[in-house]
């Protein structure tokens, strides 16, 4: 059984996608597990060890074969404020995926709010006057116009995880 460390739609429905595509017959269920980093991460680091903190507890899951852990996080540069994502894959034979994948500039007030402690969800809930984008279009397709929505975008980074378990034999296990 397929373990993810959320219960977000957004975060569940591309798993079960790639999943269905390229390993066939597994559950994915999600579970809440929690990421051990702030609710809106910054930098990578905080990032993946969030991604990573999710995947090692969604994989505790009595009956996951796997466990995924899939964080948004925010880096800042001189160009501002950019959302990214990063995904971990465990399976219980030790094999492990990561990826970090697409990025996106978000826009410069969205940016001084995150960089001065608020999560990104709610930011983009107000600017748009809409609750719960994060769980639908995600901050990714409200900039986009839908054209890169929050499933998309996870899926991306999700299959660039992969080359572990579809190239075994280019990824030995130590």
């Amino acid at each position: 059984m397929v373990i993810v460390g959320s219960t977000n739609p957004a975060k569940l429905e591309p798993v079960r996608r790639v999943f269905a595509e390229v390993f066939g017959g597994l559950e994915v269920r999600g579970v809440e597990v929690a990421s051990g980093v702030r609710v809106q991460p910054i930098g990578y680091e905080e990032t993946f060890t969030g991604a990573h903190n999710r995947a090692k507890g969604a994989l505790r899951t009595p009956g996951a074969s796997w466990g995924l852990g899939l964080e948004a996080g925010v880096e800042f540069n001189d160009l501002g404020a950019w959302l990214f994502n990063v995904a971990v894959v465990l399976r219980e034979d030790g094999r492990a995926g990561v990826a970090r994948g697409g990025s996106v500039l978000l826009p410069p007030a969205v940016g001084e709010r995150v960089r001065a402690g608020e999560e990104l969800g709610p930011v983009m809930d107000e600017l748009v006057g809409q609750k719960d984008t994060k769980k639908g279009l995600g901050a990714v397709g409200i900039l986009t116009l839908a054209r890169v929505e929050r499933v998309e975008f996870w899926r991306h980074t999700l299959e660039l995880a992969l080359p572990p378990f579809l190239r075994p034999e280019l990824y030995p296990l130590e």
